[in-house]
C-alpha cells in the first residue's frame, strides 16, 4: 500500500511538473506568434487615396487613462501629419498601429502643455524608427522656435546615449529632434503647407490669454478636415469649415465642470473651484460646438479635448444635451484609435475604431 502511495504522489508530482513545463511551453508560443503578427504593423497601409483622420489623443489635462493628450493624425495621399502631441501621444500611436518614423511633419496648435509635453517622445520615438537623417518639421505660431529649443536641449544627452548605444549609422545625429517653422501672424487664413496636392491652411482661433492660438484646415482632392485647436466659440471655425466634411473640435461642458467647481468650494478648495470657474471662458460647449457646425456646414462633427471625462459611454447623452437640436449633421464623441476616411473624389465618410 505505502509503494501505491508513493507511485501515485510521483505521478501526480511528474504531472503537475509537466503541466507548470506545458504553462511555460503555452506562453513562449503565445509570445513568438504575437511578435510574428504583429511586427511591421502599420494601421495606414491598404487605405484608399484620400484623407484619413485619426484620433491619437482625445483628452484634456485632467486625469483620463481611456484618453492620451490633444492629438490628431491626418494622411493625406502618402503625407502623413501629426497636429499636436499630448501626453502619452507617441505610446497611444504606438499602440493604434501606425509607425512613428512615417510622420512627416507636426502642426501644434498653441503652446498649453497638454498639446505639447508629448512631443518630446514623438521625436525620440520617431528618430529611433525610422532613421531619417533630417529632424521632425515642426510648424506653430509664434514662439515655436522656443519650444522646439527646449525639447532639444533636454534631450540632447539622450541623443548622445542612443548614438554611443546604437551606432550613428542607426541612430543618424542629423535626424534627431526638430525644425521649427513659425507660421507668420495674418489678418486672416493663409496657405503654410502645399506639396503634393495636400494644402494645410492655418487660421486664427480665440484662446485668450493663450495668444496666438491657431486651428487648421486639410484639403487634398475633394476632401476636407478642420481641426478647430483649442478656442472659445468663434465664427472663424465655421468660415474656415465652409462645407468642410468633417469638423474635428474641441468641446467642454460647462455644466459638469460647474458642479467639480461647486464641489471643491463646498470642500474649502478654493484654488480647484476658481480654476474650475475660469475654464469654460475660453473654451467651447458642447450646443456652441453644434451651431459653429451647422453654420460651417460641416458633413461630420467629432468632439476631442472633452472636458471633463467620461468614465462611462452613459454620460454621453448628458454631456450632449441639446446637441441634436443645435445641429442635424452626424456627431461623434471621439474617442482614442478613432478613424475618419474621406477616399478622394468622393462624398463617402467611413469610420473604424483601431484601438
Amino acid at each position: 500500500m505505502r509503494r501505491v502511495i508513493i507511485g501515485l504522489l510521483a505521478i501526480i508530482g511528474l504531472v503537475t511538473g509537466l503541466a507548470w513545463l506545458s504553462r511555460d511551453r503555452l506562453g513562449e508560443m503565445v509570445f513568438n506568434r504575437a511578435v510574428e503578427a504583429s511586427y511591421g504593423k502599420d494601421a495606414t497601409a491598404g487605405l484608399p487615396d484620400g484623407l484619413h483622420v485619426i484620433l491619437c489623443g482625445t483628452g484634456s489635462p485632467l486625469p483620463d487613462p481611456g484618453r492620451s493628450g490633444p492629438c490628431t493624425m491626418v494622411l493625406a495621399g502618402k503625407q502623413l501629419f501629426l497636429v499636436d502631441a499630448g501626453a502619452g501621444a507617441g505610446r497611444r500611436i504606438g499602440e493604434i498601429g501606425v509607425p512613428l518614423g512615417k510622420i512627416d511633419a507636426t502642426f501644434l496648435t498653441h503652446f498649453h502643455s497638454d498639446h505639447i509635453d508629448g512631443l518630446g517622445e514623438v521625436l525620440m520615438l520617431r528618430w529611433a524608427a525610422s532613421g531619417r537623417k533630417l529632424p521632425m518639421p515642426v510648424h506653430g505660431p509664434q514662439g515655436v522656435d522656443k519650444v522646439v529649443s527646449g525639447l532639444d536641449t533636454a534631450y540632447t544627452a539622450d541623443y548622445g546615449y542612443r548614438i554611443a548605444h546604437h551606432g550613428a549609422d542607426i541612430m543618424p545625429r542629423s535626424g534627431a529632434g526638430a525644425r521649427a517653422f513659425t507660421i507668420a501672424p495674418g489678418n486672416g487664413p493663409h496657405v503654410v503647407y502645399n506639396r503634393a496636392g495636400v494644402k494645410i491652411t492655418a487660421f486664427t482661433v480665440k484662446h485668450d490669454p493663450v495668444e496666438p492660438a491657431v486651428g487648421y484646415r486639410f484639403d487634398y482632392k475633394g476632401r476636407s478636415v478642420v481641426i478647430s485647436g483649442d478656442t472659445a466659440p468663434t465664427r472663424a471655425v465655421s468660415r474656415m469649415c465652409n462645407g468642410c466634411d468633417v469638423l474635428v473640435h474641441e468641446v467642454l461642458n460647462p455644466a459638469m465642470v460647474g458642479k467639480i467647481s461647486a464641489t471643491a468650494k463646498a470642500h474649502g478648495d478654493r484654488r480647484i473651484a476658481k480654476i474650475m470657474s475660469d475654464i469654460p471662458g475660453y473654451h467651447s460647449s458642447p450646443v456652441a460646438v453644434a451651431g459653429i457646425a451647422r453654420e460651417g456646414k460641416a458633413r461630420m462633427l467629432v468632439f476631442t479635448h472633452i472636458v471633463p471625462r467620461m468614465p462611462s459611454r452613459l454620460l454621453h447623452p448628458y454631456f450632449l444635451r441639446g446637441v441634436a437640436q443645435a445641429y442635424s449633421g452626424t456627431v461623434v464623441m471621439g474617442e482614442d484609435g478613432m478613424r475618419f476616411s474621406l477616399p478622394a473624389r468622393s462624398e463617402a465618410i467611413e469610420q473604424a475604431e483601431l484601438l
